[in-house]
């Protein structure tokens, strides 16, 4: 099952405001960032992301305030999406599990600079384990140099890891395939293809 830290409600105060964590933060301080293949140069982690100013945390319900789908929007269409929208769908994915979505955030000016989300499915295949997927995965281009990237894939990735996934897939343009090759992901003989099937917008 997934791991039960995501059914509890996780408060932080800011401003004397109370804010919502998607899943427990101490997961990240958990991850050991020597199990990953990536090289980072100085080395940086979750725990300590090379500024004092840098915070990589779960993704909070007050985040529609700090840039969150701004930040999504550099990366696809977000759409035009309501406070009361946003707060169903948080509400929603930490009720029903499985969602980890984690960001980074620019503690001085308040806002998100990062973000990457993985998704758990419970498989019946090898005993009932559990696959990750990575997802939606941007940074700020404004930042660059600071190894951002490589910091938030390698974060959900040892996640997926401690949370006891026996994999963890993506899809991703031709163009990031070495990027990902870096940080330990490898291409699959005979099964290098990503292939979607796209449907009509709801709305």
């Amino acid at each position: 099952m997934v791991n039960q830290d995501i059914l509890i409600i996780w408060i932080k105060y800011q401003d004397g405001k109370p804010s919502e964590y998607l899943y427990s933060p101490e997961i990240l301080q958990r991850l050991d960032f020597n199990k990953s293949p990536a090289i980072f140069k100085p080395k940086i982690s979750a725990a300590q992301p090379g500024e004092d100013w840098m915070v990589v945390r779960p993704l909070q319900r007050s985040d529609y305030d700090k840039g969150f789908l701004q930040l999504l929007s550099q990366l696809t269409n977000v759409g035009n999406i309501s406070r009361k929208l946003f707060d169903d769908r948080f509400t929603k994915m930490k009720q029903s599990g499985g969602y980890y979505v984690t960001v980074i955030e620019d503690t001085r000016v308040g806002k998100l600079i990062g973000a990457a989300t993985l998704t758990i499915e419970q498989k019946f295949i090898h005993n009932c384990s559990l696959r990750g997927r990575l997802e939606d995965v941007v940074v700020n281009d404004t930042y660059r140099g600071k190894q951002l990237g490589k910091l938030i894939v390698v974060t959900v990735s040892l996640l997926a890891q401690e949370l006891g996934c026996y994999k963890m897939s993506l899809d991703c343009k031709d163009k990031l395939i070495k990027f990902y090759e870096s940080l330990g992901y490898k291409m699959e003989p005979g099964n290098s293809n990503a292939m979607n099937m796209r449907f009509d917008d709801p709305s």
